[in-house]
């Protein structure tokens, strides 16, 4: 055999040694992610509500975090970010390390409506975010002040449509932000009824049942969680629910479409609230909260606490919640469009 020239065998030697650390790097990498991975929760964990405090966003992230952290002994903490409609709340997780240390408390508004509503977004709620699972859906409520009402002489939604023909333009709607389900319900129901209604958007629910209670503002259509104890006290009016079909929670009120007449056939507009993290986060930390969220929801004391409020309890798989966005981006899309709604 032909020996080989000393520069080539040192050269293969080098390169040997080489392809051998980077070897060991990926297994020692591999083998550290994996630990972290199996170790996770080492610290507590943040729950992003990109809305203020005491709105249903707020209500449902505040029931889970006990039961997570009994689950994982870490504390699981909500952080209120509220601004631009859940936007700002939604940024802030999607640019967050995907370590399962940051969570976002998602709803209909930041990944069904947004990205269809808002001329630019500073996050894709479809290619940034890994789903983990929907946590509850709920139906909207369109609530009044009972005095306003009274001296307005509503009691019902055709009233409610009369009243909106006679003055065009003189009556206003708050909700929780521009682009949020609440705000949305509301320019659903303008666009089949042939009214209007300015809008008064609020940095989230609870300022703007705050000015709605005052009788500063004259309408909502709110997530039902939120106005429940107001409307069992009386202090709001429950003219119609929003979804297909009345809610446990109101079974004497009636449905949009039921109380509203032809002009409302087919109108619904639900919300959901769902748990989701950085795109990249590992699938096992994933899997192991959506278990945990389910099996709390399955609870007869969490179940009930929900229903009571309003709310229908979730806990489907991380890929039946990723199909349940996309079939909502779909639907709300095709809302935005008709209603004509933009958001520059």
């Amino acid at each position: 055999m032909q020996a080989q020239p000393w520069h080539l065998f040192r050269s293969s030697r080098r390169r040997a040694v080489i392809a051998g650390a980077l070897l060991s790097a990926c297994v020692t990498g591999l083998t550290s992610t994996a630990q972290a991975q199996a170790a996770w929760p080492g610290k507590p964990v943040r729950i992003v509500v990109p809305f203020t405090p005491g709105g249903t966003t707020d209500i449902l992230a505040r029931a889970m975090a006990p039961e997570l952290s009994r689950a994982f002994g870490q504390p699981f903490i909500v952080d209120n970010r509220a601004g631009a409609a859940g936007n700002l709340g939604s940024e802030i997780v999607a640019k967050s390390p995907a370590d399962g240390y940051t969570l976002l408390m998602g709803t209909v508004g930041t990944h069904g409506i947004n990205r269809a509503l808002y001329a630019k977004l500073s996050y894709d709620p479809i290619h940034d975010f890994a789903p983990i699972t929907l946590v509850a859906s709920v139906p909207n409520v369109l609530v009044m002040n009972p005095d306003k009402a009274r001296s307005m002489g509503v009691r019902n939604v055709q009233d409610f449509i009369r009243v909106l023909k006679a003055n065009p333009g003189r009556l206003n709607m708050a909700s929780s932000g521009s682009g949020t389900s609440i705000h949305l319900a509301g320019e659903l129901f303008k666009s089949m009824t042939g009214t209007f209604m300015l809008h008064l958007p609020y940095r989230g629910s609870g300022p703007a049942l705050v000015d709605l209670m005052a009788g500063n503002v004259d309408v909502m259509f709110d997530n039902l969680p939120s106005s429940m104890a107001q409307i069992k006290a009386g202090k709001l009016s429950a003219l119609a629910v929003t979804s297909a079909e009345r809610s446990s929670a109101l079974p004497d009120v009636p449905t949009v479409e039921q109380a509203g007449g032809p002009a409302l056939k087919g109108y619904e507009a639900s919300s959901w609230f769902g748990l989701l993290a950085p795109v990249g986060t590992a699938p096992e930390i994933i899997q192991r909260i959506q278990h945990e969220v389910a099996r709390s929801l399955a609870t007869p004391a969490l179940k009930e606490r929900l229903l009571a409020q309003g709310a229908i309890p979730g806990g489907n798989s991380p890929a039946e919640f990723a199909k349940h966005i996309a079939d909502e981006h779909r639907k709300w899309a095709q809302v935005v469009k008709v209603s004509g709604a933009q958001v520059d």
